[in-house]
């Protein structure tokens, strides 16, 4: 269970069961089953033409699988009425892969356009909500300015902005780091961890950069060969022997991925009878906390899913570039939260 300061319930809970996919013969994934737990941080990854588009595009609605449910709320989204996906909709919002801003819109007019589609809001209570989300993701003085006058990271931040002046629930990412260098995909990531710790939502991040899913998320899935490999607990991922999933979140040549979406029987035979040695693991890092020293309600206290099942992490684990252990840290921290001295 998560870690939670107080009682609070936070986000909303998504449970994918069974879910199947295909366009025509061709099958894309198939019966994909997992939780998004509420208010939480996750990230899907897998190599590219797995389908994790397709599959946040199933989540939200826009395409209807072959099979299989999504229960939201009690509502099964993949098989309701259409009325009531239209309402089921409302609780997400989507950051798309290139920020899917109107070029003809200014930024204010761009992060506006769902509440004046959507809601019958008048244009003061528009301002005062576009202005809160526009300082939320740190754009203000940049409204007037078109998605043409701006680089590529504040267009994702006005995507972002757009995605959340509806107040979701649930937010997907489809690759938000695409685009980007490594600069600003590390401020992209302490904003979306900031932002989550402040709203609360529920996250779901496609992504292929490495470093993202292994410091930002507290649940990591990854998709391969038109399936689920595994989902669960960022440590869980992070200390797995399991070969295609320590290939791909330790970034190495060797395993069942190639350059291709799978490998061949042939060289993987080759490979086997090289006797590769996939080598130690590499240390788990620290969890990447909010700005201000907050704390997010349902970030889990680093070791939590390691000590729950056994594991001992990689000698390393948990120590950040200031060479302190977040082990001790985290407690610390909390401690000073309880008694008000954060």
């Amino acid at each position: 269970m998560p870690s939670v300061i107080g009682q609070v319930t936070v986000g909303v809970e998504v449970m994918v069961d069974g879910l199947t996919k295909s366009f025509g013969r061709q099958v894309i994934w198939e019966d994909v089953s997992l939780t998004l737990p509420a208010g939480e941080i996750s990230v899907l990854l897998g190599p590219s033409g797995t389908g994790k588009s397709v599959f946040l595009k199933t989540m939200v609605g826009l395409l209807r699988p072959d099979r299989g449910h999504i229960w939201i709320d009690g509502f099964d989204l993949a098989n309701c009425a259409e009325a009531k996906l239209y309402e089921l909709r409302r609780l997400f919002g989507v950051l798309f892969q290139d920020g899917a801003l109107f070029g003809s819109l200014n930024l204010y007019d761009n992060i506006a356009f769902p509440l004046r589609e959507h809601t019958r809001k008048n244009e003061a209570q528009v301002r005062q909500i576009v202005m809160e989300k526009v300082e939320l993701v740190g754009l203000l003085g940049a409204e007037t300015k078109l998605p043409g006058e701006i680089s590529g990271g504040m267009r994702k931040r006005a995507g972002l902005a757009r995605a959340l002046v509806l107040d979701p629930e649930i937010i997907l990412f489809d690759e938000p780091d695409s685009g980007l260098d490594p600069v600003r995909t590390a401020i992209l990531n302490q904003l979306i961890v900031d932002i989550n710790a402040e709203i609360e939502a529920t996250f779901l991040i496609v992504t292929h950069d490495i470093n993202t899913a292994r410091t930002v998320p507290d649940n990591i899935g990854l998709m391969f060969r038109r399936e689920l490999v595994m989902f669960g607990s960022r440590e869980m991922l992070l200390s797995s022997d399991e070969p295609v999933v320590r290939q791909f979140l330790n970034a190495r040549k060797h395993g069942p991925i190639g350059m291709s979406e799978e490998k061949d029987l042939s060289e993987l035979e080759a490979e086997a009878q090289m006797g590769h040695d996939p080598g130690p693991l590499p240390p788990i890092p620290p969890q990447l906390m909010p700005s201000g020293n907050k704390i997010r309600r349902t970030q889990r206290p680093p070791g939590t899913w390691l000590a729950a099942n056994g594991v001992i992490p990689p000698q390393g684990s948990f120590v950040d570039e200031r060479g302190r252990n977040w082990l001790d840290e985290y407690p610390r921290l909390i401690n000073a939260h309880m008694h008000g001295i954060a």
